[in-house]
């Protein structure tokens, strides 16, 4: 159903073609009297920042801009130029074409992706373009993108959703449905710099972290003040309210379609689990034990380190591995509900410390115990800008990860609830039924070398279940598969090889 630009828009556009094209112009009164023709404009798309990153990286592929179409520096967006079209005085329908070809090819999945002749309709709300896959047939004005109609007089910056048809070109159906990279469609103030601004603001508002020093308004008094069960004694003696954590646990899977790509048939890797840390079965999530910190309930503050690593190991050739991840010392604070993981992170050797990777939020601003023990459940968890760039920025900040299940004992002799996900130990499973099967991409037992306590390998063909999508086995040539979790793309830290021509 066609988009109808809001007035302030229509008006604004009006006014600015009356003055580029002269009153006389709008006034001629000839057989379209109602169009008036344009020129020199520029489109910028970046089409979307996980594929371009796909295309450089895991593929070892390349862009390259033709015809008056370029990329801006390190991987950027795209800008095609010399664009006409006419604008409706009626209507106030915009429509406009654009010159240049663009082309992603890599030699390594054996795909070439074409590109061109761009249009932006506004009365539709579409993007199209012609497209040619590995050398076929030409298809011509095909919808990639759905473009959200203007809210100023500037068409800049306007949301984008790729569509089927996108997603079945660029080679994951996971596509399909997700946004794509803001598109501006503009007319240089000046003719000198034709180079685009790539600015498509990747990085979204990111409340920052919270605010890291909770405040210690009350240090109860240890008065009278009824502190029920204790008999005074004058030595330090922690009110019931505040106090040092005896043990804890965190459960959490980073991201369901992470793993399933990472034990899958692309990667055909495992993922490990050691110090104290295990997995469950099927492939399931992590249990991190022996947590550590303080808590106050007055305050609603909490912070709890806890033991135990999980890696991450894939894209392996002669005993090098494209892919090798490791989380070690993850910490959860919370302030009023909200606050931050934090993790050490190793990526293929190269350890960073104390990781901000994901922005939390609970349920509820309260920190309560029941029976000494303090339980958050479904704990929100959204990556960082510092978790992006930890993952190789393969997924963008503001990405949701799998949520957090978090209890803590406040005395040695609490209970700590039982939680069958987090208690099974990771003993590997792979393809559509887990289990522990044999070797080679069918999964394995629980490897015991290095002290590791569970590992996981195997061969996934089912769906990406937190997302639906499928891994798309076959849609990018021989191996090119890229899971796009919620269309974000696959999430490692990728070893940089040289590009294949």
């Amino acid at each position: 159903m066609p988009v109808r630009p809001r007035r302030s828009f229509a008006l604004a556009a009006a006014v600015a073609t009356a003055a580029a094209l002269g009153a006389t112009a709008l006034a001629t009164t000839t057989a379209s009297a109602a169009e008036v023709p344009l020129s020199g404009y520029e489109l910028t798309w970046g089409i979307k920042q996980s594929y371009r990153t796909y295309v450089s990286t895991y593929a070892q592929g390349a862009f390259t801009a033709t015809d008056g179409a370029a990329q801006a520096a390190d991987n950027g967006v795209f800008t095609f130029t010399d664009g006409t079209g006419t604008y409706d005085t009626t209507s106030h329908a915009l429509h406009l074409t654009f010159k240049g070809t663009l082309t992603a090819k890599s030699t390594l999945h054996g795909f070439v992706r074409e590109m061109s002749d761009f249009q932006y309709d506004s009365a539709a709300g579409t993007l199209t373009a012609d497209l040619v896959s590995d050398g076929g047939t030409k298809q011509q004005d095909v919808t990639l993108a759905k473009v959200a109609a203007p809210t100023s007089q500037d068409l800049k910056d306007l949301g984008t959703t790729l569509t089927a048809a996108a997603g079945t070109f660029l080679g994951s159906d996971s596509y399909a449905n997700a946004a794509g990279d803001p598109l501006s469609a503009l007319k240089p103030a000046s003719t000198t710099s034709p180079s685009p601004t790539p600015t498509p603001s990747t990085t979204p508002t990111q409340s920052p972290t919270p605010s890291a020093t909770p405040t210690q308004s009350a240090t109860p008094s240890a008065t009278s003040s009824s502190s029920p069960s204790a008999s005074p004694s004058d030595t330090v003696s922690e009110p019931a309210t505040k106090g040092d954590i005896a043990d804890g646990r965190l459960t959490w899977g980073v991201k369901e379609s992470f793993r399933s790509y990472v034990v899958g048939s692309v990667a055909k890797g495992k993922i490990t689990t050691s110090g104290g840390a295990t997995q469950a079965a099927g492939n399931g999530v992590f249990t991190f034990t022996g947590a550590t910190g303080n808590y106050d309930t007055d305050a609603d503050t909490l912070t709890a380190a806890f033991d135990g690593a999980v890696n991450f190991k894939g894209h392996e050739d002669n005993g090098t591995y494209g892919l090798d991840l490791t989380f070690t010392d993850l910490k959860a604070t919370l302030d009023g509900g909200t606050g931050k993981l934090t993790a050490d992170v190793t990526s293929l050797g190269e350890k960073s410390e104390d990781v901000v990777l994901a922005d939390l939020k609970a349920a509820s601003a309260d920190v309560t115990a029941k029976d000494d023990v303090i339980t958050l459940d479904d704990v929100t968890t959204t990556l960082t800008a510092a978790g992006a760039k930890a993952f190789g920025g393969f997924y963008q900040s503001g990405a949701e990860l799998d949520p957090l299940d978090l209890s803590v004992a406040l005395t040695a002799d609490a209970t700590l609830p039982t939680d069958g996900a987090s208690s099974t130990t990771g003993t590997g499973s792979s393809g559509t039924s887990g289990g522990t099967g044999g070797t080679d991409n069918s999964g394995t037992t629980g490897s015991t070398s290095g002290g590791v306590t569970g590992s996981t390998t195997g061969d996934v063909s089912g769906a990406l279940a937190s997302t639906g999508s499928e891994v798309p086995v076959a849609a990018l040539g021989t191996a090119a598969a890229v899971t796009a979790a919620a269309g974000a793309g696959v999430v490692f830290a990728m070893r940089r090889r040289r590009t294949q021509a």
